[in-house]
């Protein structure tokens, strides 16, 4: 199974994702106090790095 550079930045993206929508989800569900806005936050920088990986599939 050789994985070359593309195919770990496609499944890196895809782990980011699934990270930060869990991030956001426990924000949004488990913790009603102000820390709820810090999971949330986190989770959009999840998905902000994914947004780059997935940027970068097709370059490197």
């Amino acid at each position: 199974m050789g994985m070359n550079k593309n195919t770990v930045l496609a499944r890196a993206t895809w782990i980011m994702i699934i990270v930060g929508l869990c991030l956001i989800a426990l924000g949004a569900f488990r913790y009603d106090q102000i820390a709820g806005y810090g999971f949330a936050a986190v989770g959009g920088g999840f998905f902000c790095i994914a947004w780059v990986f997935n940027a970068l599939k097709g370059r490197v």
